[in-house]
């Protein structure tokens, strides 16, 4: 997913880590991308900016696709509508919940994103990539887009490219279960390329039930509600929130509401490369970005470059990119 905001916060993590067992609530904030669609933003958030390498989490809908348009009119008219974008740096992580997506990039991958099936896109040095939601597409849109940085030893030598993962393993808990999409939870591990120690889970628990979920001591995690509500004694976050629980444990007591509860489980090491976050690029610099964005705009009017080729098959204009800040980026902490 792009960061379609006209005037994107700039974000720079100076690689402090976390703090030891902390209980934080992180609560969204509401970002419009486009003209309608809507998502709750929690990475990055004021007081946590990232968690691991996870440096952004938009979570969106159900959203409601019946009363669809016939025209496309720009990114935002009814579900998912984003046009060829950029990438730097990074490894984007497409989830859902309901709905399907098409997904289409410069290294000439296409698929379809589907509930319970990962989509895992890694830019390298660059990519470029458009996500539409079909007219044959399922009514409702539910998931969560997420981001996470690559390290300096990876970003500009891995290879853009796609990986997609229809049959995840399962962790099996009482009162539990788990779809492990990234690293290794309770001992169940994911295929997925990571190039830092990270974890990425989809859990459901009972209604009413409380469970212990299994986890590495040297990560810092984070849960975010996407169904119901669960209860981890300091904080109780609901649908849309998200709480931080730093570093230090090696399980968390999670209690379900009466309608049981879906979560993601985000967790990794603390990420402590100093790296700057603007719009839809990763780099360690205010000039890394802007070459970035010369580039990519460089593309735009070129119709593909070396480092952002076109898109094959999506039929339009890809996204330019808004202006630049006019003052420098300046480091930030990771935490407030």
């Amino acid at each position: 997913m792009s960061d379609l905001e006209k005037d994107p916060a700039e974000v720079v993590c100076d690689g402090t880590g976390a703090e030891g067992p902390v209980q934080e609530l992180l609560e969204p904030r509401q970002v419009v991308l486009g003209r309608t669609t809507k998502v709750r933003r929690l990475l990055p958030n004021k007081n946590r900016r990232m968690v691991g390498a996870w440096c952004f989490a938009d979570h969106y809908g159900p959203d409601d696709l019946t009363q669809r348009v016939d025209s496309y009119d720009g990114p935002g008219e009814q579900g998912m509508r984003v046009p060829p974008h950029p990438h730097t740096s990074l490894q984007t992580v497409s989830w859902l919940f309901e709905g399907e997506i098409e997904h289409r990039d410069s290294a000439g991958s296409h698929a379809m994103v589907r509930p319970g099936e990962l989509n895992i896109m890694t830019s390298g040095p660059g990519i470029a990539h458009s996500e539409i939601s079909l007219p044959s597409a399922p009514p409702t849109l539910h998931g969560a887009q997420l981001w996470v940085a690559l390290p300096e030893s990876a970003r500009n030598t891995v290879t853009p490219t796609f990986n997609a993962y229809a049959d995840l393993p399962v962790l099996e808990l009482d009162g539990a279960r788990a779809k492990v999409m990234i690293g290794t939870v309770g001992g169940v591990t994911s295929p997925a390329p990571a190039y830092t120690p990270l974890v990425g889970a989809d859990f459901t628990i009972e209604p009413g039930r409380t469970v212990e979920v299994p986890l590495t001591s040297e990560f810092e995690y984070a849960v975010l509600v996407v169904d119901g509500s669960v209860d981890a004694g300091e904080v109780a976050p609901a649908f849309g929130e998200m709480a931080y629980f730093g570093t230090g444990r090696r399980t968390i007591e999670l209690t379900a509401g009466p309608d049981g509860a879906r979560f993601l489980l985000l967790g990794g090491e603390p990420f402590e490369e100093q790296l700057v976050m603007w719009w839809n690029f990763i780099g360690r610099s205010h000039e890394e970005v802007v070459a970035a964005r010369n580039d990519w705009m460089a593309s735009v009017d070129a119709h593909g470059s070396a480092r952002f080729p076109a898109v094959p098959g999506y039929d339009g204009d890809p996204l330019p990119a808004p202006p630049l800040p006019g003052t420098r980026l300046k480091p930030r902490p990771r935490s407030r």
